[in-house]
């Protein structure tokens, strides 16, 4: 196959770097990646983006991950427009969902440039409510199938780290600094494993925020921390959607298979979704990602 480093423009200028995957074969069908949140990166985790890679290129499928705004902690990355060009600082520490609209319409028109035709999206972890909150935002957007790898519940996670005693506070105190303008400031290292701002954690953490795309702990325990409906943002996308999980994906809350019938239930054309749990892989699927790469690209193929 064919490999590139690609540098291109986010639809609001930011300069993102991607790595397209190409086989020698010409082909109009390419798969977008979007890696997960918490200081990732396609470029360390290349067991995991060459393979992914080898088994769509073998299917005859173009193969496009490409680092967003929130990769890595804290960033400074180029942004370019017509008038001016200047910097922005960016990384998971200051990333806000609504901001991978302008990634992923970036990726797609970089993709539309090389001549493909047939775009889907792939995420992972975080990636996933990526897709769906872009599905809402654009919702006549040009794409064909959309693959849910690993997809997480932020919110169920830091609520089941912190407990009610001190997630509540958090997100009290979160929206208090936010209106004070203070949005910028570092949360308490007791709050986050990573460097994260009040505005992030908040974006993040916000049962009726835009993160929340796949509330399982609280659909699974009753928990009645968001006041909208669950699952509302991925009740959205009516595409042919594939969800994949590792059996063993500690972000699950011990219960994988029960994940996957919720985002059964909850699917908008219940023929169009397929949830595949993968024997003993990971929520990373170390030391299974051929098996994965060949699960999702037979998908598209099909």
């Amino acid at each position: 196959m064919n490999t590139r480093l690609i540098r291109f423009a986010a639809a609001d200028g930011v300069l993102l770097p991607g790595l397209l995957y190409q086989p020698r074969k010409q082909t109009r069908e390419a798969a977008i990646f979007l890696h997960g949140n918490g200081d990732s990166s396609i470029f360390y985790s290349a067991e995991r983006t060459n393979a992914f890679a080898e088994e769509m290129v073998r299917r005859g499928i173009a193969f496009f991950p490409f680092n967003n705004r929130g990769a890595g902690l804290i960033k400074t990355l180029k942004r370019r427009t017509r008038t001016i060009r200047r910097t922005v600082t960016a990384g998971m520490t200051y990333e806000k969902i609504r901001d991978c609209v302008a990634d992923i319409e970036g990726a797609i028109a970089c993709l539309r440039h090389e001549g493909y035709r047939r775009i889907h999206l792939i995420g992972h972890s975080t990636g996933a409510n990526k897709i769906c909150h872009y599905n809402r935002r654009r919702r006549r957007n040009p794409v064909g199938k959309c693959i849910l790898l690993a997809p997480g519940d932020d919110v169920g996670i830091y609520y089941d780290q912190l407990g009610p005693r001190r997630f509540h506070p958090a997100l009290e105190r979160g929206r208090v600094m936010v209106k004070k303008g203070e949005g910028h400031r570092l949360a308490p290292a007791s709050l986050s494993p990573f460097p994260i701002s009040w505005t992030s954690l908040l974006d993040t953490i916000d049962p009726d925020g835009d993160y929340n795309v796949f509330p399982f702990l609280d659909a699974m325990r009753g928990l009645g921390l968001s006041k909208r409906p669950l699952f509302r943002d991925y009740r959205l996308l009516k595409k042919p959607t594939l969800s994949l999980f590792g059996a063993n994906d500690e972000f699950c809350f011990g219960d994988v298979p029960r994940c996957v019938d919720l985002l059964r239930a909850h699917a908008a054309v219940p023929r169009r979704f397929e949830g595949v749990v993968l024997p003993d892989a990971n929520h990373g699927f170390g030391g299974h990602e051929r098996e994965a790469g060949a699960i999702m690209a037979e998908f598209l193929r099909g």
